[in-house]
C-alpha cells in the first residue's frame, strides 16, 4: 500500500478524539470589529514593559472568561420554520477522571422530525458562557438512536461524558464529520447559502456536545439551540464538514526547559491522564500527516483528495497560545492558492468564512498550517500560575489544537 493510500484509510478511521475539533468554528462570519481581542499584537520582546501593562488594563491581551453572547437569529426565509431544542436540566460540569480543569458532556435532544427536512441554519445559546467553552452538535441517525438512550441513561446526572466525539461510534470518518452545527467565541447563526443543507431524516435526533471550562469555577449550566428547517422535499445540495488536523508540538522555552512537563513523553502522557484514551490524539496525527513529531513553533498537515469535493466555507481552530493559521489548496504548486489566512488568531473570535467555490479533484491536495507561541502564556490571564509545558494536541482549554475545517458539497 502507497504512503497515500495508507494516509487516505488513517483519515477515514482516525480516532474519535478528532471530532472535538470541529465544533471549535462557529457560524458563518468573522465577529464583529469591536470584539475584545484576546492576543497582544506583537510579541513582548517588541513592547516595553509599560506598553504590556497598558495592553493587560485595556483588555486586548486578556482572556478572563471569553464571555461571547450570539447574535440575534436572522430573519427566515421562505417555507423555513425554526424550533429550539434545550438540554433537559442543569448540569453542573466536574473534572470526570478527578484532575483537570475540562469536562466534555454529551446531552441526547429530540427536535421531534416526524418527517424528513433540510437543516438551514443553526444558532446555539450558551447558557453560561463562563464555563461554555464550546459546544458541537452531532446527528443521531434513525439507526443511533437505542444507543444513545442507553448511553444517556448509563450515567447519573444529565448526559454522558464524551472526550473526542459523542461516543456512539468506535471510529469517526475526518472526511465526513457527524457534526451539523457549532458555537464558539465569535461564532455568529450558521445559515446556509440558498439551495443548500444537511440532511436530517424522520426520527433523528441531535446530541449536543459541551465543552466546560472550569477555570471559572464549577458552575451549573442549560444551554440551547435553534435549528432552522425546511421542508424534505425541496431540492438542495446536501453540505457536509471536512476535518484538516495538524499535530501541535510546541517545546518549552529555553529558560524554562527544566520543568516537570518539558519533556514530550510526560506531556502525553499528562494528557492521557486528564482525557484517557483520547489523549492518543498526539501520536494518531503523526500517522494521518506522515513522519514523525518534530519540536516547533510551525506545524503543518498536507492531506491529499480521495474523491472531488466543491468547498464553500472554511474555519480554523486553536486555543489561546495559537498565533496565525493558514489553509492553502495545492500548496508548493502553480495552482497554489490561500484560501484562510489569520496572520494573529484571536479565540473570542472563530467565525468560518464563505467563500467562492473552489473545486478540487482526486489527488489534489490541501493545508493547514499553525503556529503556536510560548510567550502568550506570560500575557494571558488562564495561564497564571503555570510553568512552561512540552504541548501537544490536547482537549482542554490550556491544550492546543491545530484545525482546518472545510464547508463541502461532493457530486
Amino acid at each position: 500500500m502507497t504512503r497515500t493510500r495508507t494516509r487516505a484509510a488513517l483519515a477515514a478511521v482516525l480516532a474519535a478524539g478528532l471530532l472535538a475539533l470541529s465544533a471549535c468554528s462557529g457560524g458563518d462570519g468573522a465577529g464583529s470589529a469591536d470584539q475584545t481581542a484576546t492576543q497582544p499584537a506583537d510579541s513582548p520582546t517588541s513592547a516595553s514593559p509599560a506598553e504590556v501593562e497598558e495592553v493587560d488594563e485595556t483588555g486586548q491581551a486578556g482572556h478572563s472568561g471569553h464571555y461571547a453572547e450570539p447574535a440575534k437569529s436572522r430573519r427566515l426565509r421562505a417555507g423555513e420554520t425554526r424550533t429550539t431544542i434545550a438540554m433537559p436540566g442543569a448540569y453542573t460540569p466536574s473534572a470526570p477522571y478527578g484532575t483537570g480543569t475540562d469536562d466534555y458532556r454529551c446531552f441526547l435532544l429530540d427536535p421531534e422530525l416526524d418527517r424528513d427536512a433540510w437543516l438551514t441554519g443553526t444558532q446555539v445559546l450558551p447558557g453560561n458562557p463562563d464555563v461554555v467553552h464550546h459546544v458541537i452538535l452531532f446527528q443521531v441517525t434513525p439507526e443511533q438512536v437505542a444507543a444513545a438512550e442507553a448511553k444517556d441513561a448509563a450515567e447519573e446526572d444529565e448526559g454522558w461524558t464524551c472526550f473526542g466525539g459523542t461516543g456512539l461510534d468506535e471510529f469517526q470518518d475526518v472526511n465526513r464529520s457527524s457534526w451539523i452545527g457549532a458555537w464558539a467565541p465569535g461564532g455568529r447563526e450558521s445559515v446556509t447559502k440558498p439551495g443548500y443543507g444537511v440532511r436530517l431524516r424522520k426520527g433523528s435526533r441531535i446530541v449536543m456536545q459541551v465543552h466546560y471550562n472550569l477555570l471559572a469555577g464549577q458552575q451549573p449550566d442549560t444551554s440551547a439551540a435553534q435549528l432552522r428547517l425546511a421542508p424534505g422535499g425541496r431540492d438542495l445540495q446536501a453540505l457536509s464538514t471536512m476535518l484538516l488536523p495538524a499535530p501541535v508540538e510546541l517545546p518549552c522555552r529555553p529558560r524554562h526547559s527544566d520543568g516537570e512537563l518539558c519533556e514530550r513523553d510526560a506531556a502525553v502522557a499528562d494528557v492521557k491522564e486528564r482525557f484517557g484514551a483520547d489523549g492518543n490524539t498526539a501520536d494518531l496525527l503523526h500517522l494521518l500527516c506522515g513522519g514523525e513529531p518534530r519540536p516547533g513553533e510551525v506545524q503543518s498537515c498536507v492531506r491529499t483528495l480521495g474523491e472531488p469535493i466543491t468547498i464553500h466555507g472554511v474555519a480554523g481552530h486553536m486555543h489561546l497560545l495559537g498565533r496565525s493559521l493558514e489553509i492553502e489548496v495545492n500548496p508548493g504548486t502553480p495552482q497554489a492558492r490561500t484560501i484562510l489566512d489569520i496572520p494573529v488568531w484571536d479565540f473570542d473570535d472563530q467565525g468560518s468564512r464563505p467563500i467562492d467555490p473552489i473545486r478540487l479533484e482526486p489527488f489534489e491536495q490541501v493545508k493547514v498550517t499553525c503556529r503556536h507561541v510560548q510567550w502568550l502564556r506570560d500575557e494571558l490571564p488562564s495561564f497564571e500560575g503555570q510553568p512552561d509545558r512540552y504541548v501537544v494536541w490536547g482537549e482542554g482549554t490550556t491544550d492546543e489544537m491545530c484545525l482546518g475545517m472545510l464547508q463541502v458539497t461532493r457530486p
